[in-house]
């Protein structure tokens, strides 16, 4: 019903920018919340940044403050994230999220992307 499409990510030297984008289709009502989560090997999924869609501020990990920018297009129903000054810390399997209403009657529901590859090393 709902998909998430990532792009982006890939293979960057340290304090190097990269950029990922995640588009939202399918039956969509509202969406109440986007966002990144991150997976590095071995260790649990935090979250990165996420941003209301009815609002313009982003809640960011401490982690990635100053550095990673995100901001969305309500019309396109996307979220891009802008990651600079990149850290070998920052490699991680990176997941779109949101927080989306199928229809008026259901409850808002938790839907993931298939994650994308940040690999930051020299």
């Amino acid at each position: 019903q709902v998909q998430l499409v990532e792009s982006g990510g890939g293979l960057v030297q340290p304090g190097g920018s990269l950029g990922l984008s995640c588009a939202a289709s399918g039956t969509i009502f509202s969406i109440r919340r986007m966002g990144w989560y991150r997976q590095a090997p071995g260790e649990q999924r935090e979250l990165v940044v996420v941003i209301s869609f009815g609002g313009s501020t982003g809640n960011y990990a401490d982690s990635v403050k100053g550095r990673f920018t995100i901001s969305k297009d309500n019309a396109k129903n996307t979220v891009y994230l802008q990651m600079n000054s990149l850290k070998p810390e920052d490699t991680a399997v990176y997941y779109c999220n949101a927080i989306i209403t199928t229809t008026r009657w259901d409850p808002p529901r938790d839907y993931w992307g298939r994650g994308t590859q940040v690999t930051v090393s020299s």
